[in-house]
């Protein structure tokens, strides 16, 4: 999948002279652009064949690029399915296997497209200027549902007279009465919702479900393929009740609307039976807790007899799967850092069938990871290494296989950092804390090294042994990286999340630094080279921690919340963080507010200080860096401050943005390092 690039693209990237270039066997920021890995894993209905998708980089224009590729059960005769500088994806087999639906944009827009598996053969099946999402194939494979985009009008009530003949006038005013009026990674809010539509597989118009002004999603089809299934909220209040969704069901012939759940709390992705007659679903019972479990429950397909069969498994429920014979159900979810598919029966028996997901976050360590399942048991997953991103895996009963390695031309030179699991005691309280140290490719357990200590946002997340680009480049510039879950971070269950529910941050710095002791302890860290980062949540414990304690020799606050009174107002989640994160609004208990903030602390720091985040960051908006870099100014702290443009609150999003933000942290660490670092550390 990987282009070849001459040594003379490689010196214009680099700004390095070729002649002086040497190949090195540990990662460099370039190699951004090779890594590759493996998501949306389609097992076929017979379990034979893995349909998958495959991801690469365009290192001429910047872009993430992907498409479809085919192996069978057993290895053999791994190919590509589709090729090109486009971006395929969401792969669907048909019930029989004879076709495959799947979403791509290489008309230069992105299209539902139908496939023969026999023969190869084509066709666009839904042609529109918006992009369907959710494809799910009816029971007899005569027609698919989908979810798209409706704009619906949105006139002014600004009247404005006639400018005349040839004038130049500034655009019309904008005139917004939504709370929810931008969101991250979009910017503006179009008006509008997402509706359910069909289309026949034989071609023709889609039909419109749907058209209330509500968002409907997660459709699934009944068995008699006369009803849909899917999710909505449809309270007139719901910008502010943005949780409270149900499970509907919508007869195809009359449009009928029947609401089957009924409590307050989300309840969404809804999965038939094998016999038609029981729906499984996810949600909760809403508590108003910064942290809630997605649990599982039955109900009869007309609403009836709902019940909770996930009640002794204290972990949060994700991407449910019916087992063929309708005993039980496969499931995904992560326990203490590790995701894993698991089986239960419908009277509430788990297993764990294998470990090992995970991988498709190249930038930091997140947990991740896709599956699905056969009505043979063959199952297909992403497999997830430390020392790879995702690969594509197999498997039965526990008996797993990695068919691929998509990354071998690239990691059979280099060298990565080793990645060791640890438990260590919060000096708090005595809680248990899990984390991860990386140390340097060639470690010599007898030098002292710098260390940096690798914060993850959310807050209410978590980090895993994956892979992650981030991290291993500082392991490569020769530091110790230490990653943890403090408390706060999911998969240890719902207590330990909630440890910071309307307290954050709080104890979780505690953890933080009995972490950073730990390592210590090993006696390889040199103690005056300590540093701290984080993004996002833990861009907000960055920014805590070094208004708490002088220790760090520098620190990179990367896209952090500095002022929850002002962050709550801006943010593109103000109604979901003012009602889960603080017990009131902003006016109502601004003390509280305050005593959260790490503005309030920002006359106690010393430490070097570099802020980093994107310009259009609508999550973390960059006046919280503003904010922040002002204040350190007038204090007059060693301070920075890097914008990358055009980036969301996702900086990495984009290959460059990644190693942006990976080298504006690295240049601002090495800068306060005792020892000397060359400039250009590709040499």
């Amino acid at each position: 999948m990987k282009r070849l690039i001459s040594l003379f693209a490689f010196a214009l990237f680099l700004g390095i002279n070729t002649l002086n270039a040497q190949v090195s066997n540990r990662l460099e920021m370039i190699d951004i652009f090779n890594l590759e890995y493996i998501s949306d894993p389609q097992i076929s209905p017979d379990g034979s064949q893995i349909i998958y998708v495959r991801n690469f980089k365009d290192i001429m224009n910047d872009r993430n690029l992907s498409n479809l590729w085919i192996v069978n059960f057993d290895g053999t005769q791994n190919r590509p399915l589709t090729t090109g500088e486009q971006n395929d994806r969401s792969p669907r087999w048909s019930h029989d296997g004879s076709k495959l639906a799947y979403m791509s944009n290489k008309s230069g827009k992105s299209e539902l497209y139908l496939r023969w598996m026999d023969t190869g053969e084509e066709m666009i099946l839904v042609n529109s200027e918006l992009t369907p999402s959710n494809i799910q194939w009816s029971p007899d494979d005569k027609y698919l549902s989908f979810n798209m985009f409706v704009a619906e009008a949105s006139a002014s009530p600004i009247r404005m007279p006639a400018k005349p003949k040839g004038a130049k006038w500034n655009a019309p005013p904008k005139y917004i009465d939504k709370l929810g009026w931008r969101r991250d990674g979009a910017g503006e809010v179009p008006a509008g919702h997402q509706q359910l539509f069909t289309v026949p597989v034989s071609g023709g118009t889609p039909r419109q479900l749907t058209d209330a002004a509500f968002n409907h999603s997660g459709a699934v089809w009944a068995k008699d393929g006369q009803h849909l299934y899917f999710s909505a909220n449809m309270r007139p209040d719901q910008e502010i009740e943005g949780r409270d969704s149900d499970i509907y069901s919508i007869a195809l012939a009359t449009g009928e609307l029947t609401k089957l759940t009924d409590r307050y709390g989300p309840d969404g992705s809804p999965r038939v039976s094998p016999d038609g007659k029981t729906i499984a679903y996810t949600g909760g019972d809403d508590n108003y807790k910064g942290y809630q479990l997605s649990k599982l429950y039955l109900m009869n397909s007309d609403g009836s007899n709902s019940r909770l069969i996930s009640g002794d498994l204290d972990r949060d429920v994700n991407n449910v799967t019916w087992a063929a014979d309708g005993k039980g159900l496969y499931f995904q979810y992560v326990d203490k850092g590790h995701p894993k598919i698991g089986y239960i029966t419908t009277k509430g028996k788990v297993t764990e069938i294998t470990d090992g997901l995970g991988g498709t976050s190249l930038g930091r360590p997140y947990t991740s990871g896709a599956y699905s399942i056969a009505a043979n048991g063959n199952y297909a997953y992403t497999w997830a290494e430390t020392q790879l991103p995702a690969d594509l895996g197999v498997g039965n009963n526990g008996n797993n296989k990695r068919l691929t390695n998509v990354n071998e031309d690239l990691f059979e030179y280099k060298q990565l950092g080793k990645v060791e699991e640890i438990w260590y005691k919060s000096s708090v309280d005595g809680l248990d804390i899990n984390g991860w140290i990386v140390t340097p490719p060639d470690f010599d357990p007898n030098k002292k090294y710098p260390l940096i200590l690798e914060i993850h946002g959310g807050p209410f997340s978590s980090y895993g042994p994956m892979f992650s680009g981030e991290i291993q480049l500082m392991a490569a510039a020769g530091y110790v990286v230490l990653y943890t879950n403090p408390r706060g971070s999911t998969s240890y269950g719902e207590a330990f999340g909630n440890e910071i529910d309307k307290n954050y941050p709080s104890q979780d710095y505690d953890d933080l630094m009995s972490g950073v002791d730990e390592v210590i302890k090993r006696g390889y860290i040199n103690e005056d080279q300590l540093f701290v980062t984080g993004g996002s949540g833990g861009g907000v414990l960055t920014s805590w921690i070094i208004g708490k304690t002088d220790r760090f020799a520098a620190a990179v606050v990367a896209k952090p919340v500095i002022n929850w009174y002002s962050w709550a107002l801006n943010s593109d989640m103000s109604a979901f963080a003012t009602r889960y994160w603080f017990e009131k609004k902003p006016w109502e208990d601004s003390e509280k507010y305050m005593k959260h903030s790490p503005i309030s602390l920002v006359g106690n720091v010393t430490t070097p200080t570099m802020l980093l985040t994107g310009e259009a960051d609508l999550r973390t908006p960059i006046h919280e860096s503003e904010q922040y870099y002002t204040a350190l100014k007038l204090r007059g702290i060693e301070t920075a401050m890097v914008r990358i443009p055009n980036a969301y609150h996702g900086i990495a999003a984009q290959p460059s943005n990644l190693i942006a933000k990976v080298s504006a942290i690295l240049t601002w660490f090495d800068k306060y390092k005792t020892e000397s670092v060359p400039l250009d550390r590709q040499r």
